[in-house]
């Protein structure tokens, strides 16, 4: 026979060792609640990072002689203050609505100015020019591509990974999309 005292002895040395492995567990791998809003926040950090670290390509239409372009010059054409290709052909800048998140390295690196002065230029450059305006606003990157395939002496700034066979990508200030130096990266 197995005396009482022994049998409740082990009981409280077994529920003592559940005790400390259950809050062992609890502190090892956590509240999976806890985890899960760790997870997601790591999440969006992530889309905010790759949001600010995208790099913008300069388009052309096929038809387009020019190959590349100085920042100089970038600014000009986004300002609308170039109205001909040297090869003759009337210049259109087609971009997105300057108060898009994605257009915010646009504003920083090429206008240098805040979206409502930028709106501003556009209406300044467009004034008078109705049939032929000088900057064309869009609502995306697909549409930005479209119509500079569409346009003769179209240009337009988009993402990179937004780029079709339609168009051409220009080098700005010698360098093309993801190559070291390109002034139009986004970090």
């Amino acid at each position: 026979m197995v005396p009482i005292r022994s049998v409740i002895e082990r009981l409280d040395d077994f529920d003592e060792n559940r005790r400390q492995s259950t809050s062992k567990a609890q502190w090892i791998g956590g509240d999976v609640h806890s985890r899960r809003l760790l997870a997601a926040a790591l999440v969006v950090l992530g889309w905010t990072a790759m949001a600010q670290g995208k790099d913008l390509a300069l388009i052309s239409n096929k038809s387009n002689e020019v190959v590349a372009i100085t920042l100089p010059e970038l600014v000009k054409v986004c300002k609308g203050q170039v109205s001909r290709w040297p090869d003759g052909k009337p210049v259109s800048f087609i971009t997105r609505d300057p108060a898009a998140p994605e257009m915010k390295l646009l504003l920083e690196k090429v206008y240098g100015m805040s979206k409502d002065e930028v709106k501003a230029t556009i209406a300044s450059a467009n004034h008078g020019r109705a049939d032929h305006p000088a900057i064309v606003v869009v609502e995306s990157d697909e549409a930005v591509v479209k119509k500079v395939e569409s346009i003769s002496g179209a240009v337009g700034l988009v993402d990179v990974y937004s780029i079709s066979g339609g168009v051409t990508v220009l080098k700005v200030g010698g360098k093309l999309p993801l190559e070291p130096g390109y002034v139009l990266h986004g970090n």
